[in-house]
């Protein structure tokens, strides 16, 4: 069977990202995410998609116990099936709208 890919943002999405970047710690994993990863690797191809060191980012993966659920850790945006991200907005067809949402983008964490 062929599964869809989904790549899936490190950052905000799967761990406590705050904002405070530190390229040197990653944060803790968020609750409820291995859970979520384990039901949907079932179905889906499951990358992880970060600006991070790939090596630091698979050392947190393994320390967190989740790394069998992620095919690969990419920071290019390769095909795939959706995109997870705390930071992307849906294009919805009509630029005003989205001028609009560029505008009052707020991540969920402010």
């Amino acid at each position: 069977m062929n599964k869809k890919t989904i790549l899936i943002d490190l950052d905000g999405v799967l761990n406590l990202y705050t904002g405070n970047y530190d390229k040197e710690v990653i944060p803790s994993i968020k609750e409820g995410a291995e859970e979520f990863l384990k039901k949907i690797s079932k179905e889906y191809d499951i990358k992880v998609f970060t600006v991070r060191n790939k090596i630091l980012t698979f050392k947190w993966l393994q320390k967190n116990k989740i790394e069998q659920y992620f095919s690969d850790i990419t920071n290019i945006k390769e095909p795939a099936y959706l995109y997870i991200d705390d930071r992307c907005i849906k294009f919805e067809g009509d630029y005003n709208i989205l001028e609009n949402q560029i505008n009052t983008f707020k991540t969920w964490y402010k």
